[in-house]
């Protein structure tokens, strides 16, 4: 007997138009984050539009927001396979309305809005707060490093930013003079009006090298001065240090594509980074604060992420777990002065920590002892499985690696972005808009 298929006519027209809703299954995250995002308050992103009397309709701001959710929880970072994943994938035609930006006008609009995704974010964890999915109740803080948008072959240190500014200073004499000789020979022959310009644009290349060399040392003494200013000195006081106030390290570096990213140590080498925070509510596994810091170490980022925290969920965790990178005597006391049972590592895990019993250190006492308890290491060892997985789904699972944007500014706005296209992928499954 003849096999019977299935009917196949790629080229029949359809009598009735179909609806959106029936391209793809049910319980789709492009309908989830399509019915979220109509539930928010997007005020925020509407309020550039506001009586700017344009004559070219611009796109719609929902829908551009729903495109660039749905682009960032699965994996679509780029405004150029956004653009065309518009034409080509069936549910970013769904969330589009058949409509068709260029990668231009979605970059524009990611730039422009990345204060307004923010402000998404914390409507999100509100959301979810008020429906019992985030609980509050353990609150587990983490950091990892993520590229910048920027080489670190672009970077230079001080002491050979000094070598260099020597260099090229010697060259530009050197080619002003051999200028100054060729100019007055053609003069000679040619006439006044007739004058080669080879010599002149090498002289343009060496004075803007220079220019960029001399913005980065001075960004770098900036920085250190400041530094000082930290450590107590100034420039009017005597110091031991034979290094003079405000004078960097000869191997402090400065990157010249995005100087305010910094050199950082990742589990592949060195690498040009920032340093993105989050802290994960055990409940829900939802990031219920995102922040960025320039700085690698995470001590300083603590107390910050807890308050960031307490600020967008409205509430106060009962118990804060993190590693030992954020140990110090200030974040310990600090915790304690604010209510909150913390959690926080002494040493390397699996490893003793060193034996702290100093009264200059009370905090740290406290917390030795706690960590010490079955209850103590029972909570603590909780801190792993809650908040590195979510680093791991950031990168691994939607294949965030590396910014788009350089300034700290921006790159802090899309990683919130991504922080809350994680949500939502994280709340598709639970939450249902009646």
């Amino acid at each position: 007997m003849a096999t019977t298929f299935r009917r196949y006519t790629p080229e029949q027209s359809i009598l009735l138009p179909p609806s959106p809703r029936d391209w793809l299954p049910e319980g789709h995250l492009a309908y989830f984050i399509s019915d979220t995002v109509d539930n928010l308050d997007l005020s925020s992103l509407y309020e550039p539009y506001e009586g700017d009397g344009r004559r070219n309709m611009p796109f719609e701001p929902r829908m551009m927001a729903k495109v660039l959710l749905y682009g960032y929880a699965t994996g679509t970072f780029s405004s150029r396979k956004l653009a065309k994943k518009l034409h080509e994938d069936v549910a970013f035609r769904f969330l589009s309305g058949e409509n068709f930006p260029a990668h231009r006008t979605i970059a524009d609009f990611r730039k422009q809005h990345l204060t307004a995704f923010q402000e998404l974010f914390v409507q999100v964890v509100r959301i979810a707060r008020e429906l019992g999915l985030v609980k509050l109740g353990t609150v587990a803080i983490d950091g990892t490093k993520v590229k910048a948008s920027a080489s670190k072959h672009k970077a230079m240190s001080y002491g050979r930013m000094q070598q260099e500014e020597q260099r090229l200073r010697a060259e530009i004499e050197e080619l002003t003079t051999r200028a100054s000789q060729v100019d007055a020979e053609e003069d000679a022959v040619h006439g006044a009006e007739n004058s080669g310009d080879e010599i002149p644009s090498e002289l343009q290349r060496r004075e803007q090298r220079l220019k960029k060399i001399g913005e980065a040392m001075e960004r770098l003494k900036s920085r250190q001065a400041e530094e000082d200013r930290e450590a107590g000195r100034s420039p009017e006081a005597k110091s031991r240090s034979k290094r003079p106030f405000g004078e960097p390290p000869e191997k402090k570096q400065d990157n010249f594509t995005d100087p305010e990213s910094r050199i950082m140590k990742t589990s592949s080498g060195y690498e040009q980074c920032y340093n993105g925070q989050i802290a994960v509510d055990a409940e829900s596994r939802l990031i219920v604060a995102a922040e960025m810091t320039q700085s690698a170490a995470d001590a300083e980022q603590l107390l910050p992420m807890v308050e960031k925290t307490c600020e967008v969920t409205q509430g106060v965790p009962s118990e804060v777990l993190a590693d030992a990178g954020y140990r110090s005597e200030d974040n310990l006391q600090g915790l304690e002065g604010k209510k909150i049972d913390g959690y926080i590592s002494l040493g390397r895990e699996r490893k003793s920590p060193t034996v702290v019993n100093n009264p200059e250190n009370p905090a740290t006492s406290r917390m030795q002892e706690k960590l010490a308890t079955e209850k103590g290491r029972k909570t603590y060892s909780r801190r792993k499985g809650l908040v590195e997985p979510v680093n791991g789904w950031i990168k691994s699972v939607l294949g965030f690696r590396q910014f788009s944007f350089r300034g700290l500014a921006k790159v802090a706005g899309e990683w919130t972005l991504v922080c809350l296209a994680l949500n939502l992928k994280q709340l598709n499954p639970r939450m249902e808009w009646k």
